[in-house]
């Protein structure tokens, strides 16, 4: 194209005189959606008007797939999609269609088994991938340089490169593709039963990735692992001294870490580094809902109390950013802010000592922080080099003051990050990461006896039972009044958790008859052959039915334990039966890959030693006395005679004990109740 021809073109794209003129996504409500909604790429969101463009004019599909807080997606964006160069090239060649992966997990998980089919590799975001026009993928790759860099290809080479293969090897190329999508097929077929040795097995497969010297699995990038943590949790309160040693080693790096925000409290999403200092700094709802359940689990379970303030800040942290005025809670909280990823979080010696004047030198050896820097050149992540305790022993202070120093410390470093450029927020409400959230705060308000914390997990139930259940199920999505239409297996399940837990803490019927609504909704999602699909319907690369626990618990990890759960309160056999099969048909490895499969070998734990105590009400003493207590493997139940039938023909004023339906010797005070708790579990520790 002649160059003047180019200019001429680039400025019709963005809008004569540099206006920007917007595309097919400014109608969206996903954050990342709009993001490129003035990109001159002809976008559409997913949808049959993108499938018939691409059918009617025999175009393949160009299908990213990313979040609105991804950094990548940002770099390739400005790098790539507000090219006008690229974006002609795209606009001839395919049908470009846009997915925000955290509105859509069924495209998403499908495309990514697609992605790595084709190419072997885990894959990340963003996630590019060439389709037929019938949304079959035949190649595919992540993020794309601009230009050649480090042995790779540009974005244009490689969007100039598949369109002329397209035109020249059409029929190879949907063979291609028809062979992945059959593969992902088979791949779901099921493997052979679980191994009686499960759980033995997994603590001896996590021991050898197990990272003895920084605490956590593997070396970098490093993940929490959410999931994960919590079977060690249950199998830690089980009484398992390795599984409690790795625990508290994993928690014990994390929280004095740079993954930690020492300022305003929650969690980064991971650590580029094997110690846990370094932090890609995005913020996710999902992974701080989880890991302040653990925290405060670990510090009733292992004894340590340091790990309980952690989770008060993770849980405050969630109410003062993550909360919305209508009860439900955001999804994320970008990495990037200035067009810089981190800048909200890190500190240069200058603005060290004028947020902290004379106590800047003091408080620079308790977090790391040095006039050089202790990351990239003059910037400082904070991190405790060694434990506050040992600190306060050092400066030969009373930990009183040493604690009332500290405090004022970090309201002077908030007071000073509070005047930078916030990064944004993703305020989208996602049902499934909602219903992790519901089940922290209310085990935390029962636990801590903190109000605040059960009053907004009441407003978030509240919130997602008015907006989001509709037709007999739990929607995955809402923002600015507008609700998804799409409903997965982990919005049942994960929300029924949550709602469980709302009853345990509040002692309401009400959330309980909600849970078993979602336990009739999560049968819809039922696989003949076994377990569960994520979604009600099949995507072109297939039906997804992902197993692996991520960050996320899987929907089909979720689903095992809230039927299992309530198909014990309500005696409802079918609920209890469609829970059993997850693990008689299950994915392979399970006991060779526990990372993957951490929520998984959390609700097989529940079906081998879960219990449920039921108490009768009236029975204010043995009803608080649960109240208070951590007892993870265990459902409580609190209503009147006949409110449920576990409840059924038992005499009021006590408190019984079950397992799988049968129960121990009624026990009438709370002395009683713990005896017979010890008893049905030997070597559990805490309380």
């Amino acid at each position: 194209m002649p160059g003047f021809l180019r200019v001429l073109f680039a400025l019709a794209l963005l809008g004569w005189g540099g206006a920007t003129m917007a595309n097919r996504l400014a109608n969206e409500t996903s954050p990342y959606l709009l993001q490129h909604a003035d990109n001159p790429v002809d976008w559409y969101p997913w949808g049959e008007a993108a499938l018939a463009k691409a059918r009617r004019e025999n175009k393949p599909i160009f299908l990213s797939i990313g979040y609105a807080t991804c950094h990548w997606c940002h770099v390739m964006e400005r790098e790539s999609f507000e090219d006008p160069e690229i974006a002609r090239i795209l606009n001839e060649h395919f049908v470009a269609v846009k997915v925000d992966r955290e509105q859509r997990p069924d495209l998403d998980a499908q495309y990514m088994r697609a992605y790595q089919a084709l190419t072997g590799h885990t894959g990340g975001w963003p996630l590019n991938l060439f389709l037929t026009p019938e949304g079959e993928p035949f190649y595919g790759g992540t993020y794309f340089p601009p230009e050649r860099r480090g042995g790779w290809p540009s974005f244009r080479e490689v969007l100039l490169a598949v369109a002329e293969e397209w035109r020249s090897r059409e029929g190879e190329l949907r063979a291609q593709a028809g062979e992945v999508v059959g593969r992902l097929t088979r791949e779901l077929a099921p493997a052979d039963a679980l191994p009686e040795d499960l759980h033995e097995r997994a603590l001896a497969s996590l021991a050898v990735v197990y990272d003895e010297q920084a605490g956590g699995f593997g070396v970098a990038p490093k993940f929490p692992h959410a999931p994960l943590l919590r079977y060690l949790l249950l199998r830690s309160w089980l009484g398992e001294g390795e599984a409690a040693a790795m625990l508290r080693g994993a928690l014990d790096g994390m929280a004095r870490g740079g993954v930690f925000d020492h300022v305003g409290g929650g969690f980064h999403r991971y650590a580029t580094d094997p110690h846990w200092r370094v932090p890609h700094f995005e913020k996710m709802l999902y992974d701080n809902a989880q890991l302040a359940r653990v925290y405060l689990g670990a510090a009733r379970v292992l004894g340590e109390p340091a790990f309980e303030e952690v989770a008060r800040a993770t849980l405050d942290w969630m109410l003062a950013e993550m909360q919305g005025p209508a009860g439900g809670f955001y999804s994320a909280i970008d990495a990037d802010s200035g067009g810089e990823e981190g800048r909200y979080y890190v500190w240069t010696w200058d603005e060290w000592t004028a947020a902290l004047g004379d106590d800047a030198e003091r408080a620079a050896r308790l977090f790391g922080v040095r006039p050089e820097g202790n990351w990239e050149a003059g910037k400082n992540i904070l991190y405790l080099p060694r434990d506050p305790a040992d600190r306060a022993d050092d400066w030969l202070v009373e930990p009183q003051a040493f604690t009332a120093w500290l405090e004022r410390v970090r309201s002077r470093l908030a007071a000073a990050r509070g005047t930078r450029a916030r990064p944004v927020t993703d305020d989208k409400v996602l049902a499934d990461w909602n219903g992790l959230a519901l089940a922290a705060l209310a085990e935390a308000g029962r636990l801590l006896d903190e109000p605040r914390y059960l009053e907004a997990a009441r407003a978030g139930g509240a919130f997602l039972w008015r907006e989001l259940y509709a037709d007999g199920m739990m929607r995955h999505g809402w923002r600015g009044g507008v609700r998804q239409s799409e409903a997965f297996l982990a919005d049942q399940a994960a929300v029924a958790l949550g709602f469980l837990e709302l009853h345990h803490a509040t002692g309401e019927v009400i959330w309980l008859e909600r849970a078993a609504k979602l336990a009739e909704a999560m049968l819809r999602f039922r696989d003949l052959e076994g377990g569960f699909f994520d979604a009600l319907t099949a995507t072109p690369a297939g039906r997804p039915k992902d197993r692996f626990d991520g960050a996320l618990p899987s929907g089909n990890a979720l689903a095992a334990e809230a039927l299992l759960r309530l198909g014990l309160v309500y005696e409802n056999e079918a609920w209890y039966e469609a829970g059993l099969e997850v693990f008689e048909k299950p994915e392979r490895g399970v006991a060779e890959r526990p990372l993957a499969y951490g929520a998984l070998l959390a609700a097989h734990l529940w079906s081998v030693a879960g219990a449920e105590l039921a108490v009768v009400l009236p029975a204010e003493e043995l009803e608080g006395y649960a109240c208070a207590r951590s007892w993870p493997l265990v459902t409580f139940v609190f209503g009147r005679r006949g409110a449920f039938p576990l409840l059924a023909e038992r005499p009021e004023g006590r408190a019984y004990l079950c397992r799988r339906g049968v129960c121990r010797l009624p026990a009438e005070t709370p002395e009683g109740l713990e005896a017979e708790k010890r008893a049905l579990f030997p070597g559990q520790g805490g309380s």
